[in-house]
């Protein structure tokens, strides 16, 4: 029997809940199959460890999930924490730490969901967003002087170098090879930014060179966000620097619905680190311990670490009871339109999961 130690990190506000319900749809899941089983370990980081220790997680924290061969994560933030210290003290530390560099942001609407596009059909919207996850405008270098003081400067520097350029090009472009329509548009701002990105165009260039199979083209960003309102059904795989593909997946799981069911996937496509798996939205305080949080980003991210896993049977056990569940709109929650908890969603998952 295959045995998977997954970490557990459930971090902050509704990651609290949806982390559990994560974790209970595995466990329906192994209890229909004789050849896998997890274990889970769970560490409480976050915004509450740091009241207690000064810290989102402690300085050893990295080699205590170095031994898993998955993460789940739920959220970092916390209204009484500064948004920077969240970030960086946990999710970034970890992303980093495991050279995570590419954040897969998959996006489709799934049944039952009303998206607000007008005339567009689920055929149109079924796109995956791949995100360079370990440089660019997050690469974390800059500073500020003289703060408080009229002359206060503050700099954040991105970041781009040829290795990290190539390697999340290259992963894009083997992604996009894989999908049946074998599109990929390469978004980028040389027109404004004209050292960094032009390399990033150079380097596209460059690497598509390999990948004669794949059409291919370039998008400014801020032609982009129009094109996925406008024209969503010419675009499928898309590949962005840090900060605009963050910008990007957003929109694109609004354009879906809502960013509740949205998953992500932090790879280490080499296999030297643990991944790690969680939702896109955010730790959502107002809601937070009403029962009133979409556990379908995490069901969906979990889908996402059984495919990394291997277990592809299962991930589409999982993914058919994703949508066996949104397609009855008695099941959606308040960010879909609906009155459903998030206890209902989630024992309906599990239901369908081991039946």
């Amino acid at each position: 029997m295959r045995t998977y130690r997954i970490a557990t990190i459930p971090g902050d506000g509704i990651g609290k809940e949806v982390v559990p319900a994560g974790r209970r749809v595995l466990e329906a899941l192994a209890a229909q199959h004789r050849d896998f089983r997890f274990e889970f370990e769970n560490f409480a980081w976050g915004g509450d460890y740091y009241r207690e220790h000064g810290v989102m997680m402690p300085a050893d924290g990295l080699d205590a999930l170095h031994g898993m061969d998955a993460i789940l994560f739920g959220s970092a933030g916390d209204p009484q924490i500064a948004d920077h210290i969240t970030l960086w003290g946990l999710r970034l530390k970890i992303c980093q730490g495991f050279d995570q560099y590419a954040n897969v942001r998959p996006t489709r609407i799934l049944p039952g969901i009303d998206a607000p596009l007008k005339r567009c059909t689920p055929a149109d919207l079924d796109w995956v967003i791949v995100r360079e996850n370990s440089e660019g405008e997050y690469a974390g270098v800059g500073g500020r002087a003289h703060q408080g003081h009229p002359i206060e400067v503050a700099t954040d520097v991105s970041i781009m170098t040829r290795a990290g350029v190539e390697r999340i090009l290259r992963f894009a472009f083997r992604l996009a090879q894989s999908r049946p329509r074998k599109l990929l548009t390469v978004v980028t701002k040389s027109n404004a930014q004209r050292h960094a990105m032009v390399m990033w165009d150079e380097i596209a260039a460059q690497i598509a060179l390999e990948f004669p199979d794949v059409s291919w083209d370039k998008e400014l960003v801020d032609a982009a966000t129009a094109r996925m309102v406008n024209r969503p059904a010419s675009l499928d795989t898309l590949v962005a620097t840090n900060l605009h593909a963050d910008i990007l997946s957003d929109l694109a799981a609004a354009l879906a619905g809502s960013l509740g069911i949205a998953p992500t996937a932090n790879l280490d496509p080499e296999r030297r680190y643990p991944s790690m798996f969680e939702p896109i939205h955010g730790s959502a305080f107002d809601i937070m311990g009403k029962g009133l949080a979409n556990p379908v980003g995490t069901f969906w991210s979990v889908v996402m670490m059984l495919e990394h896993l291997g277990e592809t049977e299962a991930a589409r056990k999982v993914m058919t009871a994703i949508e066996a569940v949104t397609a009855n709109r008695a099941l959606h929650t308040r960010d879909l339109g609906g009155e459903a908890t998030t206890e209902e969603v989630t024992a309906a998952v599990c239901a369908r999961v081991g039946g």
